[in-house]
């Protein structure tokens, strides 16, 4: 018996209005070929341009039309398949699809799986030249960028209105390419154990004050949320004041240093992999006011002794053995030097390193560009994209580095 690269998986495709939308019944028709359960969700509008029948005679699945279709297992349909698909395709995506995806709208059965849905999700754009470039189609696909959306950029050619530039809907090829490299990459970390930080370290003076840094955990909870959704076992390490931690992850909250080495010791011995993301502070005041520190009125100095905190990576490191332990270093100045120095002092496998003084990049935004730097002075430069978009770049040098990319993943 053959064995079908998609076997067992569900996938969910949303067609919205486009004269693509006939383009949907070849990408069906290679997805079943290739052993997935498709199910169809057709909008209104797209009703216009393709019926059901077709697609029901190349899923033999009902066809979702309306919220109110018949339930599936005793459950609402739209909320049974959006709950058990593993991967969610939209091709074609319309510009009017993609502006309520990137705006929460749920107004129609396709919208409202969109919402309903924590499976991967993956938009193939379909449209008129001037709309895929208007500001508002670009914000919106930027934002959807940002919460892990997949976007297959649409082909430059002659479009359904005459004119040519960029907007017809990718090849099928393309789409069917993405959805099997998406689907490879949903349990390809399938067997390891990640120990991840994230967020900034907090040091008390006093009562009232700290001593803390700018990082947010964005990047950190980035690469927590693609392990897991790549099959991983997470465990995160994150500060209080970091964003949001993903769902399916364990969380072991930290402030200070000594806190986050703690939780970094106890939990280092059973992972495979550390990822030290988190920024921990440096240093702490030598005594801690029990009092809050009051001004001076004649506004005298005030002088508060640091004394260095335990380097928490490089320790990790010194006791490694088989793990692998990556790194990160934000600089201002001779990056690859710099994060090459910091590498092997510390003894890390891997570090990633950013240049703190670009806008786009490093602190308090959702995109970054960092190079990559191995122990024997390979790096490689990556270019500004999301910290999603990133965290997947960085694991998929991991997984080489566990010797474990080559092996065939089997559905969860």
């Amino acid at each position: 018996m053959r064995d079908l690269p998609l076997d067992g998986r569900r996938i969910v495709l949303g067609v919205s209005g486009s004269i693509a939308a006939y383009k949907a019944a070849e990408i069906v028709s290679r997805l079943v070929q290739g052993g997935a359960e498709v199910h169809v969700v057709l909008t209104s509008h797209a009703r216009e341009f393709i019926g059901a029948a077709t697609f029901r005679g190349l899923t033999g699945n009902p066809v979702l039309t309306d919220v109110f279709d018949e339930p599936y297992d005793g459950r609402m349909a739209h909320i049974s398949l959006a709950q058990g698909a593993d991967l969610f395709l939209v091709a074609p995506a319309t510009a009017n699809l993609l502006a309520k995806m990137a705006n929460g709208i749920a107004d129609d059965v396709l919208t409202t799986m969109l919402l309903a849905t924590d499976a991967p999700v993956i938009a193939a754009p379909a449209m008129n030249t001037v709309m895929f470039d208007h500001p508002a189609t670009v914000a919106n696909l930027s934002t959807l960028r940002q919460r892990g959306v997949e976007i297959v950029e649409p082909a430059e050619g002659r479009l359904a209105c005459g004119s040519d530039g960029k907007g017809r809907l990718a090849d099928p090829d393309a789409i069917v390419a993405a959805v099997h490299a998406r689907i490879r990459r949903s349990c390809d970390l399938t067997g390891l154990r990640f120990l991840i930080s994230a967020g900034a370290g907090s040091e008390p003076i006093d009562p009232v004050r700290l001593i803390t840094n700018r990082s947010s955990g964005r990047m950190g909870v980035a690469l927590a949320r693609a392990a897991a959704r790549r099959g991983g076992a997470v465990v995160l390490v994150a500060g209080h004041r970091s964003v949001e931690p993903p769902p399916g992850v364990e969380v072991v909250r930290f402030d200070t240093t000594a806190s986050y080495r703690a939780a970094c010791l106890e939990r280092f011995p059973a992972c495979d992999v550390f990822i030290g993301a988190a920024a921990p502070a440096d240093f702490t005041p030598v005594t801690v006011s029990q009092t809050k520190i009051r001004r001076d009125s004649s506004g005298a100095d005030l002088m508060i002794p640091l004394r260095s905190n335990p380097d928490v990576i490089a320790e990790l490191a010194a006791q490694k053995d088989s793990r692998l332990v990556v790194g990160f270093a934000a600089e201002s100045e001779d990056l690859r030097t710099r994060a090459l120095e910091k590498l092997r002092a510390k003894g890390l496998d891997l570090i990633v390193a950013n240049d703190i003084t670009a806008e786009d990049a490093g602190f308090d935004v959702p995109t970054n560009r960092v190079v990559l730097v191995w122990p024997d002075g390979r790096h490689e430069d990556l270019p500004l994209m999301t910290k999603d978009e990133l965290a997947h770049q960085i694991l998929d040098r991991i997984l080489g580095m566990t010797g474990l990319a080559s092996r065939t993943p089997s559905p969860a």
